[in-house]
């Protein structure tokens, strides 16, 4: 009797997973399976906020990782010196011996997998990154645990989706939902965890994806709940009130402000890790080091500015509290921004939003110092500048303002405000995006090549081989082999394994065909394996399209 329903159990589950190859995520089955996949990731996230704050109280000997850098002011400056270079000399070993390039993994790999490898991430790199980054965190890094965190989510959905084997939509799905649980977990937003999901990584709003997102995001924000409570991130010390006519323009000005300083901090991300690279170069520094460099370089600031040490929540809590003067707030901000680039220039791994939420709070402060001090009589509370910066840098750097709006609310428990954080963040996203590729993380992949920002009609092309779209000679529709090496003889030619974004700038010269042949390294002649034409890379492109047109408005 039991080994019947045993059976029978097993014939269901083979059967819901049938169904799912088949049908795809509409399928009640899928929920469930979303459902399982958000309490795996809601638990990676927990245990990696856990794993930091057990390294930073084992290393710095705070018994409240909240009160970090205050704790850190009493300790030996040797001791802040030497414990970010000993977590750079670990984390170097751990990224070069298991990636490829000695860069940690973060959320510009899973927007990346999302859009063109059906929802998948890499896994042994993956979990490497997520072990270097937590101990970056835990030994005095810059930088945040979203990134982090994020990936690691991608990577659980990925185990899954090989072993269901699963096709594009499936898989970018449950991808979103392991992203939005991660995210909840993280930081105890459910709502903007799954908006996240949608905004950021699936980069649409699919109804088909709405439902199991949900409900993986409010399986991670159970998990957190149930070990940290209801309590919000920060407690601000009064709602604020804004002195609505009078001062909407002075939250437009800061919405500006805030994308410059959003523009301010990547540009100086970017700038930094071309700079590490040409020294590293240079000075023939291995890769292994180039972490330990970085930690050096962040020990010796945090001896006298331990501020910079980790997420940075503490120094976050005073600004929205306005405990911090307007000379601490700029030399706070400034040093954040250098903190964080050094940190990611040196391949030390972590996230940016945490950072950008410092920045932004002190931001938001210095400037409604500086406002409510001009213009008393028609000002609210000037630490609702410091809410509306934190919302409007963080949104720029994320190029995501409605779910970083949210998570602003849900972080701080203070939804009184919406309306100032919203006219910040519009304005800081819309001016930051004309300077950058839209986000952060869509300049680091436009940065390496990929060209997601400008939409699936970029990026598609360089889904496709040559090889797999031409056609061969024995083809009754092939090109004649003599026009082919006449062709090649003129050096028209493209390799089998080149993308038909290689092809098309070909194809713009008046080709209706370009022969495809094997290169190798010598300096043997090419191979021709067979010709691509024109009208076959217009029609793999149009199905493509249309198929990513549809899973968005399905």
């Amino acid at each position: 009797m039991i080994s019947r329903q045993l059976d029978h159990a097993v014939s269901s589950c083979r059967h819901g997973l049938d169904v799912l190859r088949k049908q795809g995520p509409g399928q009640i089955q899928f929920w469930f399976i979303a459902l399982a996949v958000g309490i795996a990731a809601g638990f990676a996230a927990l245990f990696f906020r856990k794993g930091i704050n057990a390294l930073q109280t084992f290393l710095y000997g705070t018994e409240d990782v909240r009160l970090l850098h205050s704790f850190a002011e009493s300790l030996p400056w040797y001791m802040i010196l030497i414990i970010p270079v000993c977590g750079g000399l670990v984390v170097g070993v751990i990224l070069n011996r298991f990636t490829n390039d000695g860069r940690a993994r973060s959320v510009a790999d899973v927007i990346h997998g999302a859009a063109m490898h059906d929802g998948r991430v890499e896994t042994r790199a993956g979990l490497a990154s997520a072990l270097a980054s937590m101990i970056t965190l835990g030994t005095g890094g810059s930088s945040g645990r979203e990134g982090p965190v994020v990936h690691l989510a991608a990577v659980i959905s990925t185990w899954v989706n090989r072993r269901m084997h699963a096709d594009g939509i499936t898989g970018r799905d449950l991808l979103g939902c392991a992203v939005a649980a991660a995210v909840s977990a993280s930081f105890n937003a459910p709502i903007a965890g799954a908006l996240f999901a949608l905004e950021v990584v699936l980069r649409h709003f699919a109804v088909h994806a709405f439902a199991p997102i949900v409900i993986a995001s409010a399986a991670g924000t159970v998990i957190n709940r149930l070990e940290f409570g209801g309590v919000t991130e920060f407690t601000l010390a009064t709602t604020g009130e804004v002195q609505f006519y009078q001062e909407m323009p002075a939250f437009l000005l800061l919405g500006l402000m805030s994308g410059v300083v959003a523009v301010a901090l990547m540009k100086a991300i970017f700038w930094s890790d071309d700079f590490g690279t040409v020294l590293q170069n240079r000075l023939r520094i291995p890769g292994w080091l180039r972490p330990a460099v970085a930690g050096a370089m962040l020990g010796g600031i945090a001896i006298w500015f331990p501020h910079i040490i980790g997420v940075g929540y503490e120094t976050t809590s005073l600004a929205l509290t306005g405990q911090l003067g307007l000379w601490d707030a700029i030399v706070f901000a400034i040093l954040k921004t250098v903190a964080v680039a050094i940190t990611m220039a040196g391949r030390m791994g972590g996230g940016v939003f945490s950072p950008s939420l410092m920045v932004g709070a002190l931001t938001g402060l210095s400037f409604g110092l500086i406002a409510t001090g001009i213009f008393p009589d028609v000002s609210g509370s000037y630490t609702l500048y410091a809410l509306a910066g934190m919302g409007a840098v963080a949104a720029a750097v994320l190029g995501a303002p409605i779910s970083t709006t949210l998570i602003v609310f849900e972080l701080t428990g203070d939804w009184q405000t919406g309306l100032a954080v919203m006219v910040a963040v519009s304005m800081s996203t819309a001016l930051a995006s004309r300077l950058v590729d839209r986000s952060f993380f869509l300049t680091q992949l436009e940065r390496r090549g990929i060209h997601l920002a400008a939409g699936p009609q970029a990026y598609l092309l360089a889904m496709f081989r040559v090889g797999s779209v031409m056609r061969t000679p024995d083809d009754p529709r092939a090109a004649s082999e003599e026009a082919c090496w006449e062709m090649i003889g003129e050096g028209i030619y493209i390799d089998a394994t080149a993308t038909l974004e290689a092809a098309m700038p070909i194809f713009d010269t008046g080709q209706n065909f370009i022969p495809v042949v094997t290169l190798s390294a010598d300096a043997t002649p090419p191979q021709l394996l067979g010709a691509v034409f024109h009208v076959d890379a217009l029609k793999v492109y149009n199905r493509a399209l249309a198929a990513t047109a549809a899973e968005e408005h399905s």
